[in-house]
């Protein structure tokens, strides 16, 4: 891993546990293509490193993750900003074909992006305060990745209200519509979430990546087609009035940084 990805990904081994800490907190743990580029070596290194047994996913400074970084995608081309998503598309299926179990620690929120690369972790703890919302139909497009775990965590229709943006939610609330496994005090995710990979490293790891395996076949059948519809239509969508003028308000914003 690169100085710069070292930066916006903070990683360490407790007991065979690797933790992943997302360090963007200037950007609210937003992804940009250099997080992007970070979490995908990691991954892989993970997958290959007969040390880790476990992987803990979560955002440094109490926050999980807002997504794609706006300031960043708003400065791309129509073509770049598609192939971004598709890339965190890449990343949230990785995390189901990793032999490793992975378990995300949502502290704060999971926005956007956050919420469907949650949604693709093995085991999900949050926060029962933690926030948890998909605002990018109010942006003006439709959520590009991610869709296929949301739908098996939750149903279709649930999913496709969830993608509307009616409401928000909180912890006890995800926890609920079966979003969220375990829902705990907020100043006890990360705890939790350790103990939790903990207990997964001590398995026998031949039996935990088989049981990923055979559940990553049918968790993630179709989730690749989904994902190229969905960035397909993302596209689209950022061609229109609603999408332009949410983009290049926040292009105003990083020019004035």
């Amino acid at each position: 891993m690169s100085t710069e990805e070292a930066r916006v990904l903070d990683a360490h081994i407790e007991n065979g546990v690797l933790v992943l800490a997302i360090d963007r907190f200037a950007r609210r743990n937003s992804m940009d293509q250099t997080l992007v580029n970070a979490l995908r070596e990691m991954l892989w290194r993970a997958d290959r490193d007969s040390e880790v047994k476990a992987i803990v996913l979560q955002g440094k400074s109490g926050v999980f993750c807002a997504g794609s970084d706006l300031g960043f995608i708003s400065t791309l081309s129509l073509e770049d900003m598609g192939r971004f998503e598709q890339e965190c598309g890449d990343i949230g299926r990785l995390i189901g074909f990793v032999s490793k179990p992975v378990v995300a620690a949502v502290a704060g929120f999971a926005i956007g992006g956050g919420f469907t690369l949650a949604a693709c972790c093995d085991i999900v703890v949050a926060g029962r305060e933690s926030r948890w919302s998909m605002p990018e139909v109010p942006l003006g497009w439709l959520t590009p990745w991610g869709l296929k775990p949301l739908i098996e965590r939750v149903g279709t229709a649930q999913a496709r209200r969830l993608c509307y943006c009616l409401e928000q939610l909180d912890g006890k609330q995800a926890q609920a519509i079966g979003l969220v496994d375990y829902a705990v005090n907020d100043d006890e995710v990360e705890a939790f979430a350790l103990q939790v990979a903990a207990k997964l490293a001590a398995l026998p790891a031949p039996a935990v990546a088989a049981t990923k395996r055979l559940f990553a076949g049918l968790m993630l059948k179709d989730a690749e087609a989904i994902d190229f519809e969905a960035n397909r239509l993302f596209v689209e969508n950022c061609r229109e009035p609603a999408a332009r003028q949410t983009l290049e308000r926040k292009r105003k914003g990083v020019a004035h940084e």
